[in-house]
């Protein structure tokens, strides 16, 4: 039963989602919500298309749209044009928004070694072992 596919994809989908939830509480009741938080960290390494945000994120450009207008509100990101093409609008962190991100992520990374403390040494070691399988299945 452990091999069946469908069942390791239940149990898969159920730890994660629960990860997800416990990453999220730790900055449960701040002023942007952890998919903008997930916007933000797409910006991370430059400023990029709206559409390539809209299609990263399985949204629709309006729903992007939305989220960019409301971070761009808060200072945390601006807008731009592409140098290749003025018609082109792209989005990019301020440093208000670098600095929001790394502290969200500083504050998630604290929680999550906090939990893995809890683990006993060949717990935290099984877990280090699944890593390259769960970065495989997060490359499909």
């Amino acid at each position: 039963m452990s091999d069946d596919p469908t069942h390791l994809a239940e149990q898969v989908s159920a730890v994660l989602r629960h990860l997800v939830f416990l990453l999220r509480r730790t900055t449960a009741g701040q002023p942007i919500t952890s998919q903008q938080y997930s916007v933000l960290g797409s910006l991370e390494h430059g400023p990029r298309r709206m559409t390539e945000l809209a299609e990263e994120h399985a949204v629709q450009l309006p729903t992007m749209t939305v989220q960019i207008n409301r971070l761009e509100d808060a200072g945390l990101v601006a807008r731009g044009s592409d140098p290749a093409d003025a018609r082109v609008r792209t989005v990019e962190l301020t440093t208000e928004g670098r600095d929001r991100l790394l502290a969200v992520r500083r504050a998630r990374l604290a929680r999550l070694t906090g939990e893995l403390d809890a683990l006993t040494p060949e717990e935290r070691a099984t877990l280090a072992a699944a890593l390259p399988v769960l970065a495989k299945l997060g490359r499909s």
